[in-house]
């Protein structure tokens, strides 16, 4: 595996950065990328934030990230939706990252008879506009999720997330949504559109079984599953699919960007 130059598609919440923190490593890390001059993104789930906001989250823990480096569930539908029907029209219950996605592809937003429902995270769900979701559901607009996380952090704890909202809206429907984000494959597969990349020499380093080695292997790339922050080493035998490499943090692949999976 170590002929040839990798690219490098990376989570960033428990790869990067935790709870608004530098991973120990992670400046050094990506400073090697850029002086070896390897390709990268940084991925996420989030749609509620733009690559701007992102960046300017990212340099208050350190990080300095371009914003064409980060690549979010918001951007990667926004995408999908200008490939399946383009300059459509959508009525979009979520946050500036997935708004701003949509304008930026020509679409629409509109609640009236919008060609989708796009839903995505917020953290201020409003039970009218959920209402308001099921009902152009029912009236035959398409149902489109960023992403299935059914919670996410905060400081006080747990709080429901895209997928929980999305449940609901599907028990109250009969329509399942289409989810774009992790552990969607597309997620990957349009990244590496954006960087013109190919699956064979890609790999893909988080935190999660679920969503981020799930989603690598079905892209078809090498994954590295760090342990900063939620999957650990016993709950990688809970699945039926391995990482290619197991990690105790990014800062283990310092010295070694160029040739990732060799015995050094």
């Amino acid at each position: 595996m170590s002929e040839g130059r990798w690219t490098y598609l990376s989570d960033m919440d428990g790869v990067l950065v935790k709870e608004e923190h530098l991973v120990p490593g992670a400046d050094e890390f990506l400073a090697e990328l850029r002086a070896n001059e390897i390709d990268f993104l940084v991925l996420t789930n989030n749609s509620i934030y733009t690559p701007r906001d992102l960046r300017a989250r990212l340099l208050r823990t350190g990080l300095d990230i371009p914003e064409e480096s980060i690549w979010t569930s918001a951007l990667a539908t926004a995408k999908f939706l200008a490939s399946q029907r383009p300059n459509g029209s959508a009525f979009v219950i979520g946050e500036a990252g997935l708004t701003t996605a949509l304008h930026e592809v020509g679409y629409v937003l509109t609640e009236r008879d919008p060609d989708y429902v796009v839903l995505g995270e917020t953290r201020t769900y409003s039970f009218s506009a959920i209402t308001r979701a099921i009902r152009l559901i029912e009236g035959g607009a398409k149902f489109i999720a960023t992403n299935p996380d059914a919670t996410g952090p905060s400081i006080e704890g747990s709080m429901p997330a895209t997928g929980s909202v999305a449940a609901l809206i599907e028990k109250a429907t009969g329509r399942s949504p289409y989810y774009v984000g992790k552990p969607n494959p597309l997620m990957m597969r349009s990244a590496l559109r954006r960087l013109g990349a190919h699956s064979e020499s890609t790999l893909m380093i988080g935190d999660r079984m679920d969503t981020d080695v799930h989603s690598g292997i079905e892209a078809g790339l090498q994954t590295i599953l760090v342990l900063t922050g939620i999957s650990n080493e016993e709950s990688v035998e809970n699945y039926p699919y391995r990482p290619t490499k197991v990690l105790g943090s990014i800062a283990d692949l310092i010295g070694r960007t160029l040739d990732p999976f060799g015995e050094g």
